[in-house]
């Protein structure tokens, strides 16, 4: 099972005037086109876009993701992500991603991974 394809849900007007940002703003004007559902306004987030409940909240590759704070709390952990927490240091980071490798699991957030950017040229 694979998440829905959904459309960018942007403002009307973007990329018509400099000032309108690329972000979600719900319509509220009584003229608004794109709260009257005009079709080349572009795409309302609606609750059609919802992805099943058996996918909702997974990692995209397909398995459950746990954030982690510390050694312990990958005791009893099999077939997840694992997320390690911001907080945690280096020192007790690398003591956690040595468990998780023997334990098998996979690590969202491992240190020194080239990080893939939109507009990056690779």
């Amino acid at each position: 099972m694979e998440k829905k394809k959904k459309p960018k849900f942007n403002v009307l007007n973007l990329g018509f005037f400099k000032k309108v940002k690329d972000r979600w703003r719900k319509p509220r004007g009584t003229h608004n086109k794109k709260r009257m559902k005009f079709a080349w306004t572009g795409a309302l987030p609606c609750i059609g876009y919802r992805n099943p409940k058996a996918i909702r909240g997974l990692h995209p590759n397909g398995s459950k993701e746990v954030l982690v704070h510390n050694v312990k709390e990958l005791d009893g952990l099999n077939d997840v992500t694992v997320r390690i927490s911001s907080s945690v240091g280096a020192q007790k980071r690398k003591l956690i991603e040595e468990k998780a490798k023997s334990l098998k699991l996979k690590i969202a957030n491992i240190r020194g991974q080239k990080k893939k950017f939109k507009g990056a040229k690779s």
